[in-house]
């Protein structure tokens, strides 16, 4: 059976008779957005041992993520209405300056409250960054090859959140924090300079609208309806990832680990062989599988991972991990945009993203409040069950659907 799909100008593709994707502005912004994610995600899993060497309590710790996503998701409903009307270039610039500042504002954050202030604002910059990048990386795609297209660009999101962790955990114990902030902020720089040589394009349907003639609602640049089932879906299995976040490297300490970076090195390496794939499934075959079996596998390795004393479990355990959550992620973006109107794609962006940073924020609050109560091994074992939601959720979406749709064929 042959798919419609139309390219943006609203002329019909066949799927043999594809658009070219691999053009300069793609891959400049993909491989610009690859320096943003390595910039950020190298500090993650060193925010929670920092902050606990400078005195902070375990409900402290959980605050990091907390409050850092509070202010991603406080931040993307101004930023998805400001993408219904303004250009793409200038909206990107800025919030790619405004990380690397705050970047370089770490080192001076002795005291457990500076600390938390500037994660707070960090996270207004992290959402407004993830949001225009991504509705700039969907305008510049073919709609023809939007799953294989994000499947590429969720790489430069992946691989940003799974090698650079690594590789900041290895600076961190290796030489210092200082040392970790001064190579986030150069791969910051590298980040604005290949953001400033893109050719961004904007749809004429942004385009030719004028702010006077939009209403700012709150609801309506938090949400966009027709996609609000991949975006809980993300909550979900970003709550269960969480824990992994705020905890793996404590983790990797208590169990005498001593190459717990191992878990992001094998989950960047299966991740990037198997998203490629994955977006080609998503085009011809559509999200339901993939998000099935994706979300079996991040359920395994939640298991594997917490009952590891060695490096090899470790090892396993970011496998596939990064087979199954490495594609999951991406999937779920795809398919939510797949369901959006072109000038609805920054709040559908706005809300994925939200969901990512609201469910892995809860869990820092969540854990972290329990953490007193239970080991980490449990902590990780209780969070498999909200990685492995996807499936029944999905199945049941599904079913729902199919009555829906035989509803309206009778009526």
């Amino acid at each position: 059976m042959r798919n419609n799909f139309y390219n943006k100008e609203g002329i019909h593709l066949s799927v043999i008779q594809k658009e070219p994707l691999w053009t300069k502005s793609f891959i400049m912004l993909m491989v610009g957005n690859l320096f943003v994610f390595m910039s950020f995600q190298m500090l993650i899993p060193t925010m929670p041992p920092y902050i606990q060497s400078i005195g902070a309590s375990g409900f402290e710790i959980g605050l990091v993520t907390a409050l850092f996503s509070i202010g991603a998701i406080l931040i993307r409903p101004f930023i998805g209405y400001l993408l219904e009307y303004k250009t793409r270039k200038p909206l990107v610039l800025v919030g790619a300056a405004a990380l690397l500042f705050i970047t370089m504002l770490y080192p001076i954050s002795k005291l457990v409250l500076v600390f938390l202030l500037f994660r707070f604002i960090h996270g207004l910059a992290w959402g407004w960054s993830t949001t225009v990048n991504g509705t700039a990386a969907v305008d510049v795609i073919p709609n023809s090859r939007l799953g294989e297209g994000m499947g590429y660009f969720g790489l430069s999101v992946t691989i940003g959140m799974i090698i650079a962790p690594s590789l900041g955990i290895f600076l961190f114990q290796a030489t210092s924090f200082t040392n970790l902030i001064l190579l986030s902020a150069a791969l910051g720089v590298i980040a604005l300079i290949l953001l400033a040589i893109v050719q961004y394009q904007t749809p004429k349907s942004v385009k030719n609208v004028k702010k006077d003639e939009l209403t700012f609602s709150l609801k309506d640049s938090l949400i966009e309806k027709t996609s609000w089932f991949p975006a809980f879906i993300t909550f979900m299995t970003s709550f269960g990832y969480g824990s992994i976040v705020t905890f793996i490297v404590i983790f990797g300490e208590e169990r005498g680990i001593d190459k717990i970076f191992l878990f992001y090195f094998l989950n960047a390496i299966l991740a990037t062989c198997s998203r490629p794939v994955a977006g080609k499934w998503f085009d011809n075959h559509g999200p339901k599988g993939i998000v099935l079996f994706c979300s079996f596998l991040t359920f395994l390795a939640m298991w594997v991972l917490s009952f590891a004393h060695s490096n090899l479990m470790v090892a396993i355990a970011g496998a596939l991990f990064g087979i199954g959550f490495g594609c999951l992620i991406p999937t779920l973006q795809s398919w939510a945009l797949s369901m959006t109107p072109a000038n609805r794609r920054g709040v559908t962006n706005g809300m994925i993203f939200s969901s990512i940073d609201l469910g892995i924020g809860l869990s820092g609050i969540v854990f972290g409040a329990v953490a007193s109560f239970f080991d980490i091994e449990t902590i990780f074992q209780i969070s498999s069950v909200f990685l492995i939601s996807a499936l029944p959720l999905t199945v049941l979406y599904g079913k729902k659907k199919v009555v829906r749709e035989q509803q309206t064929i009778s009526s």
